[in-house]
């Protein structure tokens, strides 16, 4: 990043800026909500646009070595997380569909004005002309971030189960003349490996191990946790989750440095895309339930050595030392991942009048010990802000 602890987030510079910065993150939630033409890679069903941006954003992480050119990997993440948000506004547009470009494009950066205008104006303006950078590819490191884009898709069909012979040729058509074609230019190794997967051959090399490690992910979008999203009541799934996490890392990282010596935005957020990973294995533990600590935490561990295994030796070790962190808790980049992670699940529940509280039948005491703990020790100005609202939850409703 530009600047290892603040960009593109500018530190607050008033109280008022938590109050903008949680409005934003409510409202980008309805992205969840907004169905891809694509489907997972067990063809259950339509991808959405906040599930494919955390696994884009994934996709980055690991892929960013093996790109012709030196790119800033943390930037490329970031556009990544918001490149389609403005979809909540403007819709998703299918590849092989004809389109009005113009009118696309004027419905798109007005969706980035009203979404962007959310938040405190500097962070704001400085996440507008990043989702500008991504959207018109000009930087080395965009043109990375929409390869990772145009790659995406392009593997979730072919290594997934039996697509229908519409998206198969969807995808053909996408590799010889529409968007994945560029990649013939841009990144040639993803190219002749997308043309060898079209063609059933056998594929070697670390892009064939992230082919893998993608593959095996986009599970994660199947996993149901035990809180819903916020704009709706149905569950949550941990792809999506791990977005919004991200999302929250990004938009609210500087405030850490008020609170935390010694932390970075980069690698909160890389912390977040990978934290709930394990899940692919081990399922969602929820927080209100009753689980054995000792043996998730044992299933887990042996969750991160396999998935984390799928990739080339130095990304799968750069990430398994970094979910290790992120569990341990003990490092200030952690305790703040941690706060957060503690803090979307309350305001989803919030947003849904209670949501999954009365199911676990949570009570005010042992939501302070399960879950404000955690909060209050990296991020208690969050805590202090969405307490009047629990409080209220809780004398209304118990």
């Amino acid at each position: 990043m530009t600047d290892a602890t603040h960009w593109p987030v500018p530190a607050p510079d008033t109280p008022h800026d938590l109050d903008q910065q949680l409005t934003f993150l409510r409202e980008i939630d309805r992205l969840k909500q907004i169905n891809r033409n694509n489907l997972l890679t067990t063809n259950a069903r339509p991808e959405n646009t906040a599930e494919h941006s955390w696994h884009v954003a994934l996709l980055a992480l690991v892929a960013a070595p093996y790109f012709p050119k030196p790119v800033d990997v943390d930037r490329a993440i970031a556009m990544l997380l918001i490149h389609d948000i403005v979809e909540i506004d403007a819709g998703d547009h299918p590849i092989h569909l004809r389109h009005d470009n113009a009118a696309i494009a004027a419905k798109e950066e007005a969706a980035a004005t009203r979404l962007f205008g959310l938040l405190p104006a500097a962070q704001g303006a400085a996440l507008h002309t990043l989702w500008r950078e991504f959207d018109t590819g000009t930087s080395d490191t965009a043109v990375f971030a929409r390869s990772c884009d145009h790659l995406h898709p392009e593997l979730m069909v072919m290594t997934g189960a039996r697509a229908s012979d519409d998206h198969i040729q969807i995808g053909v058509d996408n590799l010889a003349t529409g968007r994945a074609s560029r990649l013939k230019q841009t990144w040639p190794a993803a190219y002749e490996l997308l043309d060898a997967l079209h063609h059933d051959q056998a594929i070697t090399g670390p892009l064939a191990d992230i082919t893998a490690f993608i593959h095996q992910t986009d599970a994660l979008k199947q996993v149901l946790r035990a809180t819903p999203i916020l704009s709706d009541p149905r569950l949550e799934n941990s792809g999506e989750h791990s977005w919004h996490l991200a999302m929250f890392g990004l938009i609210l990282s500087g405030h850490a440095t008020d609170l935390l010596a010694d932390t970075q935005a980069a690698t909160i957020i890389k912390m977040l895309l990978i934290h709930d990973i394990v899940e692919v294995d081990v399922g969602d533990t929820p927080i209100h339930g009753s689980f054995d600590a000792a043996e998730i935490e044992s299933q887990e561990q042996a969750a991160a050595t396999r998935i984390f295994g799928l990739l080339p030796h130095k990304e799968g070790t750069e990430l398994t030392v970094l979910w290790q962190e992120f569990e341990a808790a003990q490092s200030p980049n952690a305790i703040f991942a941690k706060s957060i992670d503690r803090a979307q699940p309350v305001l989803a529940n919030l947003a849904q009048h209670g949501g999954t509280w009365p199911t676990y039948h949570v009570t005010r005491e042992q939501l302070e010990a399960r879950v404000a703990a955690k909060i209050k020790r990296g991020f208690p100005t969050l805590w202090n802000a969405i307490k009047p609202e629990i409080d209220l939850w809780f004398a209304n409703n118990t």
